[in-house]
């Protein structure tokens, strides 16, 4: 051994006798010939209870500050519309939930046409964007095909996210529906004795267009985190899966995606949330009818349509308020579906300990 390698050798010594003079100082029952454990949390470059630097304190208080005033921003925007709701909800209460009537000549408004219309639209966006999204997830994380074209695939599919709601609202009413009317009107001369299919005259601008239309805003969501969620899992899984005699498909469906449950949940919800939200294109192609029908050809409205639709024009007092009260609505709507999303992940999580 050299000069150089006798010195860091004989420092790296003197630093391992010095951290166990510590260590042994710090707790005087402690045998020195023990050995200092590496999973001691005094010992862990990451701990936080040793001295911070005043740089670190004040970037932990920004994140504090930044944290804080997001939450208030929450909080004064749902304040701000409850006070707007206020002379609705004031009027109706909670029988504003359940009411069909919306007439703003007679001041009487009821929101259930449009708290259907929201979920099942957005029901019909998911249930078909999960299992696609999915799908575009498998095929872009794993080597099913060259990275060239994988990374193509990803690309595009993640460019949709780019195109403007209302650019989508226009090519769903000019290419879209005319491709997709004939069907549904065999659907509904064939299927008729299924209620989602029965209608007495469909003319493309219903439930099942809006959809549609939404599965193909919210699957760039939801494909784009469930391919870097299963990238992120291990490869090691895969191999010692494989290893163990299963085939690739059994690994996909027994092992990776069991392990990135939690984030898949997480893109579906995030997905679910835009489908919520998503106004101009649904606009334009749901029909705008405040009705409550159990086919999926008839027309239909959301409570972003309305609001789109009526809060420029809305007179103060009962209308202003009830367009609020439907706001509130689907903030709490979004915050329940979050909700049971993350008690979802909290049962499968400990399911599978």
């Amino acid at each position: 051994m050299d000069e150089s390698g006798l010195f860091v050798h004989s420092h790296i010594n003197h630093i391992y006798e010095l951290v166990i003079g510590m260590a042994n100082l710090s707790d005087p029952d402690n045998n020195s010939s023990k050995q200092i454990s590496t999973n001691n949390e005094s010992l862990a470059l990451t701990a936080t209870d040793g001295t911070s630097f005043l740089l670190n304190q004040s970037f932990t208080w920004l994140i504090y500050i930044f944290s804080t005033i997001t939450v208030a921003v929450l909080f004064v925007m749902s304040w701000i519309i409850f006070q707007e709701a206020r002379p609705a909800i004031s009027e109706f209460g909670m029988g504003f939930l359940w009411g069909q009537d919306w007439d703003v000549g007679n001041q009487i408004f009821g929101a259930l046409p449009y708290i259907y219309g929201t979920l099942i639209s957005s029901a019909i966006a998911i249930f078909i964007a999960f299992p696609v999204g999915i799908a575009v997830a498998l095929v872009t994380s794993e080597n099913f095909l060259p990275v060239s074209v994988k990374t193509t695939l990803a690309f595009v599919v993640e460019l949709i996210a780019a195109i403007p709601s209302v650019i989508i609202g226009l090519w769903g009413i000019f290419t879209f529906i005319p491709v997709i009317e004939p069907l549904q009107k065999w659907l509904s001369v064939n299927l008729a004795w299924v209620p989602i299919f029965k209608s007495d005259f469909p003319i493309g601008t219903n439930m099942l267009t809006a959809g549609i239309i939404l599965a193909i805003m919210i699957l760039p969501t939801m494909a784009a985190i469930t391919r870097d969620v299963l990238i992120a899992v291990p490869k090691e899984l895969r191999t010692a899966s494989m290893a163990l005699g299963s085939t690739r498909w059994e690994t996909i469906f027994r092992v990776l995606l069991p392990a990135g449950f939690s984030g898949i949940v997480s893109a579906a919800m995030l997905a679910l949330g835009r489908a919520l939200g998503e106004t101009m294109a649904v606009t334009m192609v749901i029909g705008n009818s405040a009705q409550i029908s159990l086919s999926l050809l008839d027309p239909a409205y959301t409570i972003p349509s309305v609001l789109a639709n009526e809060f420029a024009e809305a007179e103060p007092g009962l209308h202003i308020g009830a367009l609020s009260y439907l706001g509130l609505i689907l903030f709490a709507l979004t915050l329940i579906i979050n909700m049971i999303a993350r008690l979802l992940v909290q049962w499968f999580g400990n399911k599978n300990k």
